[in-house]
C-alpha cells in the first residue's frame, strides 16, 4: 500500500468501469485459485455448504431507503443484521471512517473482530467474507452496502458465483430526487462544500462529481447486476413504494428473504423514518426542470428497462417547462405479479407526449 500526502494509507477503490489490471494493489483470495469455465471444478468457487454466508446482498440506491430497510430487518426476530449497516467490504475492504456502533452482545463482538481482521488484508477473501456471518446462526442476514451499486463487472460475477444463491436487492429512486438528497446529505456531512442551490452551473457542477453520478444511473446499475444473478434471485423496490405504502413494501421484501411479513419488527413501525426532520437543499421547480433535463436520457433508459416507478414518467413534465416542447416518454403499464408479490412495469407500445406547462398537448 502506498502511503497519501497526509501519511495515511491509500486504498484502492474497486469501482464499475474499473478492471483488476487498473487496480494492481489489490488482489483476490480465492479458496482453490479456481475460476468456473477454465477446466477445474465448479465447486472449488463456491462457498461451502454452510450457514456462514450472507443470505442477501442490498446494492442501493444510496438515498433509496437503505437506512429504513436495515433498521426494519434488524428488528424483525428472523434476521440477524450486522451491527454495522454499510460493510463497505467489496468496494473499500470495510476501510470506512465512520465509527462502529457499540456492540449489543457476543455475536456483534465477533463480528467486529471478524471485520477488523479482514480489513487487514490487501485483497478480497469471500471465504472469510463468508465467516463473518457465523453470528447469524439459523436466522437470516446480509450486507446492505449502497455503494456496490458502483462494483465492476468481474467483482460482481465472482460474488454471485461464490455465492450462488445469494439474494440481490436493489432500491431504486427517481435520478432527480435521488441525487438531490444525495447533495443535501454531502453539504450537512461538510462532504460537499455549500453551494448557491438557485444556480443551475453550479448545480450541473456538483451533478458531475463522480461520486453523485455514478450512482446515479438505475437502468445501468440494474442490468450489470442481473447480467450475473438470477432472475428468481434479482428484486428491484422502488422508493416511491416506501413514500406511498411502506407496510406492503415491508412485506414485499421481507417475502422475498424467505421471512415471515406477519411477524412485527419490534416496536418500530413500518413507516418510521430516521431521517425524518434533517435539513435538505432547498429544490425549486426551475432547478428540479434543469436536473430532470440533465438526466433526461437516464429517465428514458429507465422507462424502456422497466426501472422505473409510474411517477417517474410525470419528472419530464418540469422538463417541458424549461425547453418549451413536450417531451414523448413510453407508457408504463404496471400490473402485480401475483408469483413475486410485487408491482411489475411492461412498457406499453403506445407513446404519449408530456403536456406543457399551460396543460396542453401536442
Amino acid at each position: 500500500m502506498q502511503n497519501n500526502s497526509d501519511g495515511a494509507e491509500s486504498i484502492p477503490f474497486l469501482l464499475f468501469g474499473d478492471k483488476r489490471k487498473n487496480n494492481p494493489k489489490m488482489s483476490w483470495a480465492w479458496p482453490f485459485k479456481a475460476r468456473v469455465g477454465n477446466g477445474h471444478d465448479e465447486g472449488n468457487n463456491r462457498c461451502p455448504a454452510c450457514d456462514a454466508r450472507p443470505d442477501f446482498l442490498c446494492v442501493g440506491a444510496q438515498k433509496g431507503g437503505t437506512s429504513w430497510l436495515y433498521q426494519q430487518l434488524g428488528s424483525h426476530p428472523d434476521f440477524w443484521m450486522p451491527p454495522i449497516k454499510e460493510l463497505h467490504y467489496f468496494d473499500k475492504l470495510s476501510r470506512t471512517k465512520a465509527a462502529p456502533p457499540r456492540p449489543r452482545d457476543e455475536r456483534d463482538l465477533c463480528f467486529m473482530e471478524g471485520i477488523r481482521s479482514l480489513s487487514g488484508q490487501s485483497h478480497i477473501d469471500l471465504e472469510n467474507y463468508a465467516r463473518l456471518f457465523e453470528p447469524k446462526g439459523s436466522l437470516l442476514s446480509g450486507d446492505i452496502s449502497p455503494t456496490y451499486s458502483m462494483l465492476n463487472d468481474e467483482i460482481i460475477e465472482r460474488i454471485v458465483s461464490y455465492f450462488p444463491n445469494l439474494k440481490v436487492i436493489f432500491l431504486a429512486r427517481d435520478p432527480v430526487d435521488r441525487a438531490w438528497s444525495q447533495l443535501s446529505m454531502g453539504v450537512r456531512l461538510g462532504m460537499i462544500s455549500p453551494f448557491d442551490v438557485t444556480d443551475i452551473e453550479e448545480v450541473i457542477q456538483n451533478l458531475l462529481n463522480p461520486g453523485v453520478l455514478s450512482l446515479s444511473h438505475p437502468s445501468k446499475i440494474v442490468a450489470r447486476w442481473k447480467r450475473y444473478v438470477r432472475p428468481d434471485r434479482f428484486r428491484t423496490y422502488f422508493f416511491d413504494d416506501l413514500e406511498r405504502n411502506p407496510t406492503e413494501l415491508r412485506r414485499s421484501i421481507l417475502h422475498f428473504l424467505g421471512s415471515d411479513p406477519e411477524k412485527p419488527s419490534g416496536r418500530l413501525k413500518a413507516d418510521y423514518n430516521s431521517d425524518a426532520g434533517r435539513k435538505k437543499l432547498r429544490l425549486t421547480d426551475k432547478v428540479r426542470a434543469h436536473i430532470a433535463r440533465f438526466f433526461k436520457d437516464e429517465l428514458r433508459a429507465c422507462a424502456t428497462s422497466s426501472v422505473s416507478s409510474p411517477s417517474w414518467s410525470t419528472i419530464l413534465i418540469s422538463l417541458s417547462r424549461v425547453t418549451g416542447s413536450p417531451e414523448p416518454w413510453p407508457e408504463p403499464v404496471h400490473r402485480y405479479n401475483k408469483e413475486t408479490r410485487s408491482p411489475s412495469t411492461v412498457i406499453a407500445p403506445c407513446v404519449r407526449s408530456i403536456p406543457h406547462a399551460n396543460g396542453s398537448k401536442d
